[in-house]
Parts: structure tokens; C-alpha cells; sequence
């Protein structure tokens, strides 16, 4: 073998191991995740906590001031308009009466007693000349048969038989007032705890609408004032949500909105629509301890009332609002993005290589935004790149 073969041999030895030992040292692709670039629908929604209500509470109050009886029902029971009754109330006990007020109704007692005697009398003496007239009537007529009288004077006979009837019937009535004036004074004597005249027992308070009992206000038995609440009455068929949502988020939100009750209890999301925006705000403290102007948003479900029948006044509520949507566009995971210097970007993974590069975005939302530019439908984008990963970066698919 020639020298000059044996320093190819020996030259190409060396180049394998130089080769062997750059390829020892090279540092192992990284291992990543990739999402692939497709089109989607997408909508932009704004949370919120909320509750749900009742729409129309009615507030069933006492009519009068007076001692209530202890209220039987429960709250969930079903009331019918008109025709459950809900309580029942008696008039309050008379006041004691001092010394002073003792005496005037027992001297009205005694003034009714003697008008009742003089009424009694007058009613008496116009008896007594209905009769003599009625007798004197019977008289002239047999004159006038004999013709012995004028018709005249039977006329005026006859007319004093009708006044003296309208006499009695006027002596009656102010005997009647009288007797009614000494039950008044009389009344006015009656001492607390007395026994009440049954037909004035109890006033009943009935349901003002069909539905259920929502919540007693007052339960026990005692004495209550005119207006004093007793328990609120609605249909829990009749659902809306009301959403607290920060003045900021709540300028986007318009009437007609659809939205999503979520993490209510059930099993699907409730679909809703918003109803109204109140116009006037409000402060919250959050749980930072930061002041908040909030604004309640409302909303109506959309959907069978089978879908939320479980819920009822008061339930805590979260509520997806849809501000806005889009169907059929590209678009990738926010996981995938980051920002070079002004511009997002995406790491594309090609030729086994991450490869830097710059897109621009539309909408987005928590999950995914979309791509105006800068992409292709079908490309594979890194998912959640690290700090390891740069442009040209030799990478490789996680197992």
C-alpha cells in the first residue's frame, strides 16, 4: 500500500472522529407541543357573577295595626290569588282609660239613656195621633157618603193620617240613634281583654297573587303597624338573572346580547339574553379591598323553564356575556403567542426548527385569538414555548 493511500485512510479516520465528537457534543432537540393553525368560530365574552330573582315580588303587608296571628305556612308553599289565606289579623286592644275619660263615657252613657226615654216618648205621643187621625178619616168618610161633609175636609183628614205617619217613622229613627249613641258611649268603656264581638274577630290577609311563598318576614304572633311587611309572595317560574358587572365591561354590553348562565348547578349551560342595563351604578368593595363602580346587567332565559326549574330566588349565578363573534376564521391558542418588542408572534415549526414569526391579530378572547396575517391555515405553532426556545432552535415533537 503507497504512502499517499495510507494518509487518505488516515485522513478520513480523522475526519469521522472529528465528526463523531462534534455530534457527541450537540445538544438534543427540544421537546415541544404544537397546535395546527385552523379556521373556528369565536366570540369574545365578558364574565360575571350574578344571582338569580324573581321578577315581580310582592310584598304582602298588614292593612291595619293590630295583633297578628302566628303564620302557619312555609315558605315554598303554594298560594292561589284571592283565595289563600296568609294571615289573620284582630284589631288592637282598647287603651285604658284614665279617670277623666271614664267619666265622660259614663255621663254619655246617662245623655244616651235620657235620649233614648225622650225619643221613646215622642215616638209614643205620634202614635197615638196617627191613630186619632186614622179614626178621624174613617169618620169623614161615612160624612162624606151622607154627603154631610165636604170633600175638602176629608182631603185635609187624609193629609194628617200621612203627617203623622212620617212623624212615627221620625220618632223611630231618632230612638234608633239614640240606642246607637249609648252602644258608643258604652264601647268606649271596654276595658283590654275584654271579650271581642265575634262578626269583628279577624281581618284575613289574602294572596295577592298565585305563586309561592318566597320568605316570612314576620312569623310570630304580636302586634304590627299599618304596612309592616309580613312575607313576599312570587312565581319562581318567572326567572331573571341580575349580573354585577364593572362600569368599564359594562359599556360594551348592549340590550339583545346573548349570553350563558354557567356553574349554576346543572349539567349544560342556560342560554339568556340581556334585557337591560340599569343606568345607574354602584360601589363594591372587591376582595382586595379595592373600590369598584359596578352596574347591574339584566338578564332573561331564553330557554323552556324545564332547563332552570330547579333554580329558585336567589341562586348564585356566573353569566358569559357575548359581546362579540365571528364564524369561520383563522386562528390559533393564546398558549402559542408572545410579544418581540410591538408585535406578537408564534414559534412555526419547520424543517424540524422553531422558526420565529411575526403575525397580526384581530379578535380575541381567553383561549384563542385571531390571525389576520402572518400565517397559513395547516401550519404548526409551538403551545406554550419556553425561555429554552429561540428562532432556529432545533426542536422535535413531545412523545
Amino acid at each position: 500500500m503507497s504512502s499517499a493511500i495510507k494518509k487518505m485512510i488516515l485522513f478520513g479516520l480523522g475526519l469521522m472522529g472529528v465528526a463523531l465528537l462534534v455530534l457527541s457534543f450537540r445538544p438534543e432537540p427540544l421537546a415541544v407541543d404544537v397546535a395546527t393553525v385552523k379556521k373556528s368560530d369565536l366570540d369574545i365574552r365578558i364574565q360575571g357573577e350574578g344571582k338569580s330573582r324573581v321578577r315581580d315580588i310582592y310584598v304582602v303587608s298588614a292593612p291595619i295595626r293590630g295583633r297578628i296571628a302566628r303564620i302557619e305556612s312555609e315558605p315554598g308553599d303554594e298560594v292561589l290569588a284571592d283565595k289563600t289565606i296568609l294571615a289573620r289579623m284582630e284589631p288592637m286592644d282598647p287603651l285604658f282609660l284614665d279617670i277623666r275619660s271614664a267619666a265622660e263615657a259614663e255621663a254619655a252613657i246617662e245623655a244616651a239613656e235620657a235620649s233614648i226615654k225622650l225619643a221613646e216618648a215622642q215616638l209614643e205621643g205620634a202614635r197615638a195621633e196617627r191613630d186619632f187621625a186614622l179614626s178621624e178619616v174613617k169618620r169623614n168618610q161615612e160624612l162624606a157618603k151622607r154627603g154631610n161633609i165636604s170633600s175638602r175636609t176629608l182631603e185635609r183628614a187624609q193629609i194628617e193620617v200621612r203627617r203623622w205617619g212620617a212623624e212615627v217613622s221620625r220618632a223611630e229613627a231618632n230612638l234608633e240613634v239614640a240606642r246607637h249613641q249609648r252602644e258608643v258611649a258604652q264601647a268606649k268603656l271596654i276595658q283590654p281583654g275584654e271579650e271581642r264581638v265575634p262578626s269583628t274577630c279577624c281581618i284575613l290577609v289574602k294572596a295577592p297573587v298565585s305563586g309561592v311563598i318566597l320568605r316570612l318576614l314576620q312569623e310570630s304572633e304580636g302586634v304590627v303597624e299599618t304596612g309592616t311587611a309580613l312575607m313576599e309572595v312570587g312565581d319562581p317560574k318567572d326567572l331573571e338573572v341580575v349580573v354585577d358587572m364593572l362600569s368599564t365591561d359594562a359599556v360594551k354590553i348592549k340590550p339583545g346580547d346573548k349570553a350563558y348562565i354557567e356553574h349554576w348547578g346543572g349539567d349544560k349551560p342556560l342560554a339568556a339574553r340581556v334585557r337591560r342595563i340599569e343606568p345607574s351604578g354602584f360601589t363594591k368593595i372587591s376582595a382586595l379591598g379595592i373600590e369598584e363602580q359596578r352596574v347591574n346587567v339584566i338578564l332573561d332565559f331564553t330557554g323552556p323553564v324545564e332547563a332552570y326549574r330547579t333554580l329558585g330566588d336567589g341562586y348564585r349565578v356566573e353569566a358569559a356575556i357575548i359581546i362579540d363573534e365571528a364564524t369561520d376564521v383563522m386562528s390559533v391558542p393564546i398558549s402559542t403567542l408572545f410579544r418581540t418588542e410591538d408585535n406578537w408572534a408564534v414559534f412555526v415549526l419547520r424543517d424540524g426548527q422553531a422558526v420565529v414569526q411575526h403575525v397580526i391579530l384581530g379578535r380575541r378572547n381567553d383561549t384563542k385569538a385571531e390571525v389576520v396575517s402572518g400565517l397559513s391555515v395547516g401550519d404548526a405553532v409551538i403551545v406554550h414555548p419556553s425561555n429554552k426556545i429561540d428562532d432556529g432552535v432545533r426542536v422535535r415533537l413531545r412523545s
